[in-house]
């Protein structure tokens, strides 16, 4: 098993959670979002972000049925031109 990665997540109607993805801007490709760290992940989001701890194929597991292949570990931006974020 590979290493333990600290995925963003929102909460949902019912107290559920779902992973976030983002989009690369430059192809608009729909990305998971990981970081290796929690200090990256405030970095990038934010001190309010709330993230769980997944190994890389339980994630990759959550986003194969909306379609994602691709994870971004440690995007640095967020928001703008560089990195959008889809939910």
């Amino acid at each position: 098993m590979g290493a333990v990665l600290i995925v963003p997540v929102r909460e949902c109607p019912g107290g559920t959670l779902s992973v976030r993805t983002g989009r690369i801007d430059a192809s608009g490709e729909r990305v998971g979002i990981a970081f290796s760290d929690e200090e990256r992940a405030r970095a990038a989001f934010g001190a309010g972000i709330r993230c769980v701890r997944l190994s890389e194929p339980a994630l990759r597991a959550l986003l194969r049925p909306v379609g994602v292949a691709r994870i971004q570990i440690d995007p640095v931006l967020m928001a703008g031109r560089a990195f959008a974020l889809a939910g």
